[in-house]
């Protein structure tokens, strides 16, 4: 498996589907998904996660610890993946002041890191679009 970005998406749509409390990710490729769910932290969309080692499998391992609401509804509500492996979907800043933000975040790789649109704009840099989280 090479995605690992549409991996961890899809684990995370899954587990809010069947209101798990908490989802393993496993394997991940590097820092690159702990820096993402940072953000997403960062921003409310999750209660927290952590990285372990599990000594049995022989790999790192992404605990991550879903969110729900008072009334039991999941706070992440829908992902949907933009860029993926086969289609590269890149924005500039002019594309991303043009882009309406009132459904959730866009998450971007730029060359500063990773960081939500609102970041993006305020530090003036466009990127590749990974995927949009409400």
């Amino acid at each position: 498996m090479t995605d690992y970005l549409g991996d961890m998406i899809t684990r995370i749509k899954n587990a809010q589907k069947i209101k798990l409390q908490e989802v393993e990710m496993s394997p991940f490729s590097s820092k690159n998904e702990l820096k993402i769910l940072k953000i997403l932290y960062r921003e409310g969309y999750f209660r927290g996660y952590s990285q372990y080692y599990n000594i049995k499998k022989k790999r790192n391992i992404i605990k991550l610890l879903l969110k729900y609401n008072v009334r039991g509804e999941s706070v992440v509500r829908n992902i949907s993946r933009i860029s993926t492996p086969g289609r590269r979907i890149y924005v500039s800043i002019e594309t991303l002041w043009q882009t309406p933000s009132t459904r959730g975040i866009y998450i971007l790789s730029t060359p500063k890191g990773f960081l939500t649109d609102i970041e993006a704009r305020r530090l003036n840099v466009g990127g590749e679009l990974l995927f949009n989280i409400w």
